[in-house]
C-alpha cells in the first residue's frame, strides 16, 4: 500500500511542479510546432512527464534524507527517510495544489474528464499492454517463486544485487553490489527506487514491473506526440512507434536466405551427424524447409553483427534495462519543449527576410537563398538578436534542467545523447539561453552527484571510429550499419530529401547520439555505445516514418503497395526478435531462472548480512546469494570491468585469498580487503582462476553456515584451536 502511495506522490509532485512552471502544458498538443491545429489529448505528453519529474525528486530526496539519517547513526535510514519525506511531500503537494487554485491553473484539470479522441485511447490502451506484457513475461512471481527469463537474468544480476542492497540492507554509503568495497560508478538510482517501493510493501517483481511498464509506455506516448507535433499527422505518430518497437534489420532475411553450417548445427545438434553440409547445399528444397523450421523453432537473436546474440538491438534491451525508459521519457521531454524555439526562430527569420527582399508570399523565401545567404541572416536577425539568446521564460529550463540532471544517476547515457541534440538544436533556435540553462544546470547537478558517489570520473572519452565494424573504416563502419539497419538508411535518405530545411536540420539534430556512438567511446566498453543508436534510431523513426504515410498518402495503388512492402521489411526482424523473447523466456518450457525468498541460503544471507559486509565467494552472476542482498567482492567480472572498475587488480586479490597457504597470510589478507564472509562452494572447487585452498579457510574461521555444497565462514572469528601470537582475539572478532 505504502509503495503505491509513494507512486501516486510522483504523479502528484509532478502535476504541481510542472503545473506551476508549465501553465500552458494543456494547450501543448493543440497545434503543431508550426502552427497548425490537431486533436490530441494532452494525457499523453503530461503523465508521462509528472511521473518522471516526481519520481526524479522524491528519489533523490529520500536516498540523501537516508544518507543523513545513516550519518546520525540511524539502524533504519531508508525507513526513516521515507517516514520524513512521504508527509513531507504530501504537504507541499497540497501546499502546491492551493497555489494553483489561488493562481486559477487548475481549470485545465477538466481535460481528465472531458472526452479524449478515440485514436489517443486506443494508443494508450495498446501501448500499456504492450509494455504490461513485456515486462510481466520477462519477470513474474508464481507460488512463491521469482521468475526471471532467460533473455533478462544475467543483467538482471547487478540490478537485483543493487535493488536488494537497499530493500534488505541498508547500502550507504552506496557501493556497487558486484564490486564492494569501492565508490559506485554505476547509474543505480533507478534500481535504489526500485529497492524503495519494495522496502514499503511492493512485492519484488511489481516493484520492479510498475515503474518499468509506466515509462516504457510513456516513451511510447512521448514519441507518439513528438511525431504528430512535428509533421501534423496522428498516422505518423503510429507508424513511428511502430518503427520504435520493431527494429529495422536484414538479420531475419540473412537467415533465410544465407543459412549456415553453424545456424542450422545450432537448432539441431544432430543433424551434421548423418548428414554433410555439401550435401545440405546441394538439396536447395530440403535446405530451405529445414531452414524455415530452424526459424520457427529458433530461440536466439538473430544477426551477423557483434553481439546481437546478446539481444542488443531489440525489445529485450528494454527488458533486461529497465532504467533505459525512464531516461529515453526524458530525452523527449527535453526535446518536446525546446523544439518550439527553432520554430519560433524560422517563422521570424523568414518574415524579416520577405520584409527585407520584397512581396515574396507565393514562394519560400528560404529556398530562393544561397547557403552563406542563409547563414548571413541567421547570423544578422537570430545571433546578434535578443531573441536569439533571451528565454521566453526562465522557468521553464530552469525545471528541465533540473529533470535532466537528475535523470543522470538513472540513465547518464539518455543525459549525454540527449545534450549532443540539444546542442545541435541550439545552434539554428532563437531562445538560446533557454538551452545554455538547462545544459548548464545539467552539467552542475551530474558533477555534484559524479563528486559525490565516485572517486574520479568514469566517462574519459576517447576518439573511435567504427563503434563494433569488423574494420574500422568509412567503407567498414557503412557496411556495418547497412547489416545492422537494413533498408532504413535509404528510407531516411528519401525522408531528407523530402523534408524542408527546418526539417532537415532535425533530422540531422536527431543523429547526434549515432554520431557520437561511431566517433567515441566514453567508458572501456564502446560496446555500451549502442544505447546511443538506439536513442538516434528512436527519433529517426519519425521522419521515416513521414515519408511511409506520405507515400501512402499518393494517389493509385503502386504507392500504397509499396509503402506496406517497405512496412514489412523494415518490421520483419524486430516482429521475429519479440517472437524471441517469448519463446526464449517461455514459462511453460520453463525457460527462467527460480528464484525464491524463503530459500535457505537468501534468508541466511539477509538475516545475518548487512550491505557492509562483503562476501569473497566465485564469480556470481545471478543467484540466491544475490537475492538475499549480499554484497560480492567480485561477482561476475563483466558488470564491474563495463562500469569501469579494476577488475585484473581484483581478480589478483581473489586468487590469493583464496590459494592462501597459511592462515597467517588469509587473515591479513581478509582484513586488508575487509571481507565478512568466505563462500566456499563447486564454483570455488573447480575455479580455473585458483585453486582452492579450502584447508586453510577450514583452520582459520569457523563455519557458520552449511547447505548442500555450499558453506560460509565468519572471518570476524578465529577457530578455537588456531593460535596466532600477532593478533589480539575478541568475542566480536580480532584487532592489532
Amino acid at each position: 500500500m505504502l509503495g503505491l502511495l509513494f507512486i501516486l506522490l510522483n504523479f502528484l509532485t509532478g502535476f504541481v511542479l510542472c503545473s506551476l512552471c508549465i501553465p500552458r502544458l494543456a494547450d501543448f498538443t493543440r497545434r503543431t510546432y508550426f502552427g497548425k491545429k490537431i486533436s490530441m489529448s494532452p494525457v499523453l505528453v503530461s503523465f508521462p512527464l509528472w511521473y518522471i519529474t516526481g519520481a526524479f525528486l522524491m528519489t533523490w530526496t529520500t536516498y540523501f534524507m537516508a544518507y543523513l539519517a545513516m550519518k546520525c547513526g540511524a539502524k533504519s535510514p531508508l525507513i526513516m527517510a521515507n517516514a520524513i519525506v512521504m508527509p513531507l511531500f504530501a504537504v507541499l503537494c497540497l501546499i502546491g495544489v492551493l497555489a494553483l487554485r489561488r493562481r486559477k491553473r487548475l481549470a485545465w484539470m477538466a481535460m481528465l474528464w472531458k472526452q479524449h479522441p478515440v485514436g489517443d485511447i486506443v494508443f494508450v490502451v495498446i501501448t500499456l499492454l504492450f509494455a504490461t506484457f513485456l515486462m510481466s513475461w520477462t519477470f513474474s512471481y508464481s507460488n512463491g517463486a521469482y521468475r526471471v527469463g532467460y533473455s533478462v537474468f544475467s543483467d538482471f544480476a547487478p540490478h537485483m544485487g543493487m535493488i536488494r542492497s537497499f530493500s534488505i540492507g541498508n547500502n550507504f554509503p552506496t557501493t556497487y553490489s558486484h564490486f564492494a568495497g569501492e565508490d559506485i560508478k554505476y547509474h543505480f538510482l533507478f534500481q535504489f527506487m526500485v529497492g524503495n517501493l519494495e522496502l514499503l510493501g511492493l512485492r519484488l517483481d511489481r516493484a520492479f514491473n510498475y515503474p518499468s511498464i509506466i515509462c516504457f509506455a510513456g516513451a511510447f506516448s512521448l514519441l507518439y506526440v513528438l511525431a504528430v507535433k512535428l509533421t501534423g499527422k496522428k498516422a505518423v505518430g503510429w507508424v513511428a512507434s511502430l518503427l520504435f518497437a520493431f527494429r529495422s534489420s536484414d538479420a531475419v532475411f540473412d537467415f533465410l536466405a544465407k543459412p549456415t553450417e553453424k545456424s542450422l548445427g545450432d537448432i539441431f545438434p544432430n543433424l551434421f551427424k548423418e548428414t554433410r553440409w555439401y550435401d545440405l547445399v546441394s538439396n536447395p528444397k530440403r535446405l530451405s524447409n529445414l531452414t524455415w523450421k530452424a526459424l520457427m523453432e529458433n530461440d536466439g537473436f538473430v544477426g551477423t553483427t557483434q553481439h546481437e546474440d546478446w539481444g542488443l538491438w531489440n525489445l529485450n534491451v528494454y527488458c533486461n534495462q529497465r532504467h533505459l525508459a525512464i531516461g529515453l521519457c526524458a530525452l523527449l521531454c527535453m526535446i518536446l519543449f525546446l523544439l518550439p524555439t527553432l520554430f519560433s526562430a524560422v517563422r521570424r527569420i523568414r518574415d524579416m527576410i520577405a520584409n527585407r527582399e520584397g512581396n515574396l508570399e507565393e514562394t519560400d523565401p528560404e529556398f530562393r537563398l544561397f547557403f552563406m545567404e542563409k547563414v548571413g541572416y541567421a547570423i544578422r536577425y537570430s545571433l546578434a538578436t535578443k531573441e536569439g539568446w533571451l528565454p521566453r521564460r526562465w522557468a521553464l529550463p530552469i525545471l528541465l534542467g533540473c529533470i535532466l540532471g537528475m535523470c543522470s544517476f538513472f540513465n547518464g547515457a539518455c543525459v549525454i545523447g540527449c545534450l549532443c541534440v540539444l546542442f545541435v538544436l541550439a545552434i539554428a533556435s532563437d531562445h538560446r539561453l533557454e538551452y545554455a540553462i538547462t545544459a548548464l544546470i545539467t552539467i552542475a547537478f551530474t558533477l555534484f552527484a559524479t563528486k559525490f558517489f565516485i572517486d574520479g570520473s568514469v566517462v574519459t572519452p576517447k576518439y573511435y571510429f567504427g563503434f563494433l565494424a569488423d574494420i574500422r573504416t568509412a567503407a567498414g563502419a557503412w557496411e556495418y550499419i547497412m547489416t545492422l539497419c537494413g533498408i532504413l538508411p535509404f528510407v531516411l535518405l528519401a525522408a531528407f530529401v523530402l523534408s524542408d530545411g527546418t526539417g532537415k536540420w532535425i533530422w540531422f539534430a536527431f543523429t547526434a547520439p549515432f554520431i557520437l556512438a561511431f566517433t567515441t567511446s566514453l567508458t572501456i566498453d564502446v560496446t555500451v555505445n549502442h544505447k546511443y543508436i538506439m536513442m538516434s534510431l528512436m527519433l529517426l523513426a519519425i521522419p521515416a516514418a513521414n515519408f511511409l504515410v506520405w507515400l501512402w498518402e499518393r494517389a493509385g495503388a503502386w504507392p500504397k503497395i509499396v509503402c506496406v512492402l517497405l512496412i514489412f521489411v523494415l518490421t520483419a526482424t524486430g516482429l521475429y526478435d519479440l517472437r524471441t523473447v517469448i519463446r526464449r523466456n517461455d514459462i511453460k518450457s520453463h525457460r527462467y531462472l527460480e528464484l525464491r525468498d524463503d530459500d535457505p541460503i537468501t534468508e541466511w544471507v539477509a538475516e545475518n548480512a548487512t550491505s557492509q559486509d562483503i562476501f569473497l565467494s566465485p564469480y556470481y552472476s545471478l543467484n540466491n546469494f544475490v537475492m538475499g542482498g549480499a554484497m560480492l567482492y567480485y561477482g561476475w567480472p563483466y558488470y564491474a570491468w563495463s562500469a569501469g572498475y579494476d577488475t585484473p587488480g581484483r581478480q589478483e586479490k581473489v586468487t590469493a585469498m583464496y590459494e592462501s597457504t597459511s592462515s597467517l597470510e588469509l587473515i591479513e589478507l581478509v582484513r586488508e580487503n575487509n571481507i565478512r564472509f568466505i563462500v566456499v562452494d563447486d564454483d570455488a572447487r573447480n575455479s580455473t582462476e585458483y585453486k582452492l585452498n579450502e584447508i586453510i579457510i577450514q583452520m582459520t574461521y569457523p563455519k557458520v553456515f552449511e547447505y548442500g555444497n555450499t558453506a560460509i565462514y565468519d572471518t570476524r572469528k578465529l577457530q578455537d584451536t588456531l593460535f596466532v601470537p600477532v593478533f589480539e582475539v575478541g568475542e566480536d572478532g580480532y584487532e592489532d
